[in-house]
Order: C-alpha cells, then sequence, then structure tokens
C-alpha cells in the first residue's frame, strides 16, 4: 500500500527534529529555562547564607525578649490608703518577679511572659495568691494565700476608719510611663498594661473619680538602682580586667623607688669621702 502524503510529512518531521518553527522556538526557550533556575538558585542560596549571618533577625520581637531585664516600680492602694509592700520570693524562678521596696522585675525566661505577653496580668499569674482582674483585686498573705482582709470587689464600701469611709469603690489599675508623666492613664483591663521599663503602676480599690497615688519615692529610688546595679555590674567586669593591669603596673613602682633610695644613699656616702 502506498503512503499518504501525511504519512511522508510526519516520517520528514520525525527524521529532522521537528519543523523549522520547533528548531527556531527550541533553544529560546531551553536557555530561558536555564537562566530562570540559575537566577532562583543564586537568590536562594543568598538568602540562607543572610540567615545563617544574622541569626537574631529572625528572632527578633516585640520587647521584652527572653533575656532582657529591666525594673518597674508597683504599689497597692485601697480606699486611698498605700498598702505595705508585697512580699518579695527569692526563691521565685519566674520572669516577673517582686524585689525589696515593691521593685518589679521584668526578665522573661519564656513565651507566656515575654513580648506582648509581658502584661500586669501576666505578673498577676505569676505571683502567688495575687488576683488582678477588672472586677477584683485580691492582695495575698505573707504565706501567698487568700486573705478576706485585702480582698476587693466592685461596689463594695471601704471601711468607716477608712480615707473614704462607706463610699463604694472599683478596682482600677493606674500607670505612669515615664518620669515626666504627671497624669496617670487609668485602666480597669491590667492586660491592656504592657509591662515596660520605668514603669510606674499602682493597683487600686477606690471610689470612682479618685485618682490613684503614684507608687512611693522609696520605690522609684530602689528601681532606679536596681537599674545602676545592673549596668556597674557589667562595668566592673570590664574594670576588674584593668586593675588587673594597674596592680602589675605598680608591682614595678616600689622596686624602682628602691633603686632610687639605694644611688642615692651611695651619693651620700661618696660625699663624705
Amino acid at each position: 500500500m502506498a503512503k499518504s502524503t501525511t504519512g511522508k510529512w510526519v516520517s520528514r518531521v520525525g527524521s529532522s527534529g521537528g519543523g523549522k518553527a520547533y528548531k527556531k522556538t527550541r533553544p529560546s526557550n531551553f536557555y530561558g529555562i536555564l537562566v530562570v533556575i540559575v537566577v532562583l538558585g543564586l537568590a536562594a542560596t543568598i538568602l540562607a547564607r543572610y540567615d545563617y549571618q544574622h541569626p537574631a533577625s529572625a528572632a527578633t520581637g516585640p520587647a521584652p525578649a527572653v533575656g532582657t531585664t529591666w525594673f518597674a516600680a508597683v504599689s497597692v492602694e485601697a480606699c486611698g490608703e498605700t498598702l505595705p509592700y508585697l512580699k518579695t520570693d527569692p526563691t521565685n524562678a519566674g520572669g516577673l518577679k517582686i524585689l525589696t521596696d515593691n521593685v518589679l522585675q521584668i526578665s522573661p525566661v519564656n513565651a507566656a511572659d515575654s513580648g506582648n505577653h509581658a502584661t500586669l496580668a501576666q505578673f498577676g499569674a505569676e505571683f502567688p495568691g495575687l488576683v488582678l482582674s477588672s472586677s477584683e483585686l485580691a492582695i495575698p498573705s505573707p504565706a501567698g494565700v487568700a486573705n478576706a482582709n485585702t480582698t476587693y470587689r466592685n461596689g463594695e464600701a471601704c471601711p468607716a476608719s477608712s480615707k473614704y469611709p462607706k463610699k463604694l469603690g472599683q478596682v482600677e489599675y493606674a500607670y505612669w510611663t515615664s518620669f515626666s508623666q504627671k497624669t496617670p492613664k487609668i485602666t480597669t483591663n491590667p492586660s491592656s498594661i504592657k509591662l515596660t521599663q520605668y514603669l510606674r503602676v499602682t493597683m487600686a480599690f477606690d471610689p470612682k473619680g479618685v485618682v490613684p497615688t503614684a507608687p512611693s519615692a522609696t520605690s522609684v529610688n530602689a528601681m532606679v538602682s536596681y537599674e545602676a546595679s545592673l549596668s556597674t555590674t557589667t562595668t566592673t567586669s570590664v574594670s576588674s580586667s584593668t586593675l588587673a593591669t594597674t596592680t602589675t603596673l605598680k608591682v614595678t613602682t616600689p622596686s624602682a623607688k628602691s633603686t632610687t633610695t639605694t644611688t642615692k644613699a651611695t651619693t651620700t656616702t661618696s660625699s663624705k669621702g
């Protein structure tokens, strides 16, 4: 049977490796794909190298990060009267803990108390027996258990012996974010107060319209002192090496003085002769 015209055309195309149009387009498509692959490969390599050389940039997030150490000052007020300082706990391994003079140390240890989770509400959750909510303020006993005498709820009346006798109180939180801030911001939501360096905050139960008093000057001075001590510790580490060098120089100085004394003694003897 004779081959059809179509069959002959297919055979010729097959033997030649494609038509003229195919031959013209194949090189440009092929090399274009190669160029794209090379470019993507280089970009991936450069990005991987940057991430390797800058590992901190990948971990950057809201402050305070784990490893940060800040200090704040706190106070507790009920019916216009400042309550005793919160109890310190040297064994507390948490990231938010009370030091002497009502200084709050902010040293996040994990995701729960770092970044945007470092709030006044989180401090309340980490302090045994302390309850901070929009409707209740409960200050625990020194043993860390609930204390009815220092538990306050919205709508309760202040004691007759207080600054505001028999007036109905409400739970609120006043805070100052800088030393220059005179009037505090007041909120009923402790979760909205982000813990920052040099923050001052008063947890209060007062009649409506009463502006809580800021933490005492003693607490503020202690807060600044803790920060200064932290900076001094770093400086002392550097100074120690300097002192070591100075000590080495002092060892040489007495020797030089000794030689000078001997020379003078010899000179004196020669003059007498």
